[in-house]
């Protein structure tokens, strides 16, 4: 299959009164109706194609040239986050197409994935769509466009270890869990694993430290909840 070429972003604000070309890519048709026939309610905005997965995304937005793609972040029952792959992909072949999130998923760690695989923006499904707007002209500017709790919840994320860093716990501290699960106190941890108590107690408070509680119940369910146990 031939390369594709970079995409020249023809709709893109260069000007006053400039139309922005917009793709949707969404696996629901009815959403794509309902957005298309917002957008278009808008003089500057046009919708120039759509897609229902990332297979048809990458093939059709080299015909379409748009400037901006609407993305959601799920787009097969199989993942909930396929539309990061195709964020990352449509970036790299496209480094001038502006990425615009618009999902129903809210996490800290998706948010900043998602920026991190180059969108300019992340808005959820259930934005105002006068703010929906908004964000498409930013984004069409060159600007970043958060709503208010995607904003809050890259912040958040910033500020928190990434997902799974603090919590993975080492091979020693799994077999403390396995015995700290069937109840054994440090004393016999330490008997059964040939380790001290003092040892077995500073793996135990390694564990407690990484799984965010404070007693030694509290760690065997959340890490029965994690799949540790």
């Amino acid at each position: 299959m031939a390369a594709l070429t970079p995409v020249m972003a023809p709709g893109r604000i260069d000007h006053p009164g400039a139309t922005v070309d917009i793709m949707l890519v969404d696996d629901h048709a009815i959403v794509r109706q309902g957005l298309r026939a917002i957008l278009e309610r808008e003089a500057d905005l046009r919708v120039v194609a759509e897609a229902s997965s990332a297979a048809e995304a990458l093939a059709v937005v080299g015909r379409a040239c748009p400037a901006i793609v609407l993305l959601d972040l799920k787009l097969s029952t199989s993942s909930d986050t396929e539309g990061l792959d195709l964020c990352e992909q449509l970036v790299a072949r496209y480094p001038e197409l502006a990425i615009l999130v618009l999902t129903t998923f809210l996490e800290e760690q998706l948010v900043l994935r998602a920026v991190r695989a180059g969108a300019r923006g992340y808005v959820v499904k259930d934005v105002d769509m006068t703010a929906l707007v908004r964000s498409i002209r930013d984004v069409a500017r060159g600007e970043s466009a958060f709503d208010a709790r995607s904003a809050a919840a890259m912040v958040r994320g910033l500020r928190a270890p990434p997902a799974g860093e603090e919590k993975k716990l080492t091979s020693r501290e799994s077999e403390v869990l396995g015995l700290l699960a069937r109840g054994l106190s440090n004393r016999d941890i330490g008997g059964r694993l040939y380790i001290s108590e003092t040892t077995a107690k500073f793996h135990v408070g390694n564990i407690l430290r990484k799984l965010g509680v404070s007693r030694r119940a509290e760690a065997v369910y959340e890490a029965s909840k994690m799949g540790f146990i």
